[in-house]
């Protein structure tokens, strides 16, 4: 399964999500789903003790100036390496 993570992660229920993941689960942060990938942010812990295989679009990282704060635990992928998660995932369920 493909989550995506578009909504800030204090504004969604990162909990629900957390619970469904699978161990060979993909999450993707893009949109204001980045915010979970702060360094120090405690959804950042939350995501990194789940199963999931972490990545983040390049593209919303930059937009939103977090570059020099965002983990480097996450994989910034651009919008080919996008493409290529979602063959590899038969499913996706957005947040």
């Amino acid at each position: 399964m493909l989550y995506t993570l578009s909504r800030s992660p204090y504004a969604c229920d990162l909990a629900s999500l957390l619970l469904t993941a699978r161990v060979g689960d993909d999450l993707l942060l893009l949109q204001d789903g980045v915010i979970a990938g702060l360094d120090g942010a405690l959804a950042l812990e939350e995501l990194l003790a789940s199963p999931l295989s972490l990545y983040a679009l390049d593209a919303d990282v930059i937009a939103r100036g977090l570059a020099a704060h965002f983990s480097d635990k996450i994989a910034v992928i651009n919008y080919n390496d996008f493409v290529s998660l979602t063959v590899k995932q038969e499913q996706q369920m957005a947040w």
